[in-house]
């Protein structure tokens, strides 16, 4: 009579621990392999109600038989071992899968159909070693093909894949070697590094070997256009493969820096958005091949969901730093084509946040107002909190700059409450910035600065960094002194504004948030200006006409503006005189391009 799965399995875990009390098991590999040949592949849930109940079993006689630990441990080895047998056995039946799956499209678009097996949001994503099983899978199985054009697919399916593991392997070594280019540096003062230069000599593969010069020379991706479209699967392949590890690699290291955490998450912000751009460009180059164009739209919204679901996510925040030496306020604008196209879901809510944010910085502040609309009703959806409150605070900051403070109000309050409500710490912080901020305004337009009204908005404003000092939120202590300086400028409390703006202008600084510190020299400048104290108004003027212009904020012309006033009070001697005292001060923070930099755009400025 033969024995049911379950009895089997019994008898199984019985062998082995009778062989390991007796000593006849001298390794946990022994055991593995015992699990390898009598389990079933298909019935775990049965082995592991078997081992659960010898388990519970043997636990319950630990203090009347003395052998009950022995049994007990070697049961344990048995359970880690099943453990590893389990796991290896799903990533074999995910490569089975994804083998059947390339099988399956060999005729119709075998590109769209790999990227989907490699997109890192699934849980368990093939790693590069069973990537490389996978290769030798699907190449293997060509054999049995009889359609020539599925064959011949199929043999470039496999081959892209080795070979954008092994250009990766060529190139690892030199990952992040480029961040320590002697003479350059990431900050403004000199020229931002270039890795594309550097990866370049690394790979021989045409596809990635021409991207990468293009990139490297900063010119526009779209010049591909008639190199791209003679390109075989193969080369597709090889360049997702490439630089899908190219990405992690640099997310993973950037994520890792202690000596500077936040500004290694923004570089890891950027390389995900500069990642989603360079798939963009490259699938509005093409004109006539619809599978390929398909295949890099896909890899864009797999990037822009795997960045939306960091719990880091940049709520209350832009990114501008980017590795590749450019800013990204034309990557950000464009990004939002491919959202058009994903149904309103948690993460295109977070990525409409980052947009709107950044449009706002760049003075657009209608668009701004609809992409944090959009986001708020998707987020409402979607139910994360979070991110409903960051876009109320958003309109709210949104609303001051039009000038709307009535609404700005309104949402700031109603941030407020719903941060209140769910414990959201760092919404609660920008809710009471916002609206201390927004009543100062209001009370101004006005022109009803009564002393209650005075202390109400200072109240929030102070609440608001002192939440941010606890919660130990860099970023939002910077907006904090920045909004409160800001407060004192437009009470004419000149001392109390300084104060305050520099040290919001510090922390700014710290966080890598170049808008908040060009906006906190800009106020420091009228308030020093406010106190004739020209010299300081003029240094921090020149800072914030730099940066604010760098990131294409528009608001780089409220302190040239100011500058071109002094200038013509003073005469030209004196105002260059001025200058000059602080110029090394002023390279120490933007560089002598920087410092050089300023004449023209005054003359811009006078220009316009």
């Amino acid at each position: 009579m033969s024995q049911s799965l379950s009895e089997r399995y019994f008898t199984l875990i019985d062998q082995i621990v009778d062989k390991t009390l007796q000593g006849k098991i001298a390794s946990t590999e022994r055991v593995y392999i015992m699990l390898q040949r009598g389990i079933e592949k298909g019935t775990g849930e049965i082995w592991e109600r078997c081992l659960s109940q010898r388990i519970e079993a043997t636990k319950q006689e630990l203090d009347k038989k003395l052998k009950a630990k022995r049994v007990l441990r070697a049961l344990e080895t048995i359970e880690s071992q099943y453990n590893r047998w389990q796991k290896a056995n799903q990533q074999q039946s995910a490569i089975d899968s994804a083998t059947k799956q390339i099988l399956d499209t060999a005729t119709d678009n075998p590109l769209v159909t790999l990227i989907k097996i490699i997109d890192l949001n699934q849980k368990q994503p093939l790693n590069r070693d069973k990537l490389a099983q996978l290769a030798k899978k699907i190449q293997a199985n060509t054999n049995n093909i009889s359609d020539e054009k599925s064959k011949q697919n199929c043999q470039q399916v496999a081959t892209g894949i080795t070979n954008g593991l092994n250009s990766f392997t060529k190139l690892e070594d030199d990952l992040i070697s480029w961040m320590y280019e002697s003479g350059r540096s990431i900050g403004f003062a000199q020229e931002k590094p270039n890795p594309w230069r550097v990866w370049v000599k690394k790979i021989d593969a045409p596809l990635p070997k021409q991207l990468f010069q293009t990139l490297a020379e900063q010119k526009a991706i779209a010049e591909l256009n008639k190199v791209t479209n003679n390109i075989e699967l193969t080369g597709w392949i090889e360049l997702a493969i490439l630089l899908q590890y190219i990405q992690q690699g640099l997310v993973s290291w950037f994520d890792q820096q202690p000596y500077n955490a936040q500004f290694g998450k923004k570089l890891s912000y950027s390389t995900f958005l500069t990642f989603a751009a360079i798939w963009l460009e490259l699938s509005q180059t093409f004109t006539t091949n619809n599978k390929f164009k398909e295949g890099c739209f896909q890899i864009v919204l797999q990037i822009l969901r795997l960045f939306a679901r960091r719990d880091d996510f940049p709520l209350y925040g832009g990114v501008f730093i980017s590795f590749s030496g450019e800013y990204l306020q034309n990557t950000l604008e464009y990004l939002s084509e491919p959202l058009k196209q994903v149904e309103g879901t948690q993460e295109k809510a977070r990525i409409l946040t980052l947009l709107g944010y950044s449009q706002r910085i760049l003075g657009q502040y209608a668009p701004a107002i609809k992409f944090h609309q959009e986001a708020l009703e998707i987020a409402r959806k979607a139910e994360d909190k979070a991110c409903e409150i960051a876009n109320l605070n958003h309109l709210s900051r949104s609303c001051v700059l039009q000038k709307n403070y009535e609404d700005a109000i309104s949402y700031s309050q109603r941030a407020l409450i719903l941060a209140r409500q769910g414990g959201y710490k760092l919404g609660e912080t920008n809710a009471l910035v916002n609206l201390g901020y927004s009543k100062v305004f209001s009370a101004r337009q006005l022109g009803t600065m009564a002393t209650d009204t005075y202390n109400e908005a200072i109240n929030y404003l102070q609440q608001g960094v002192q939440l941010a000092e606890k919660t130990e939120d860099i970023q939002s202590q910077s907006l904090g002194c920045n909004s409160l300086g800001i407060a004192y400028v437009i009470l004419a409390q000149p001392t109390s504004a300084i104060a305050y703006l520099e040290k919001g202008a510090k922390l700014a600084q710290i966080a890598q948030d170049i808008y908040l510190q060009g906006l906190s020299y800009t106020y420091l400048a009228e308030a020093y200006y406010s106190i004739e104290d020209r010299g300081k108004t003029i240094y921090y003027g020149t800072l914030a006409m730099y940066l604010l212009n760098q990131i294409n904020s528009l608001e780089w012309r409220k302190s040239a503006g100011l500058m071109t006033i002094i200038r013509g009070q003073l005469g030209d001697t004196a105002f260059n005189s001025n200058l000059a005292q602080y110029r090394s001060n002023i390279i120490a923070l933007i560089g002598v391009d920087g410092y050089d930099y300023f004449p023209k755009l005054i003359e811009e400025y006078l220009s316009e």
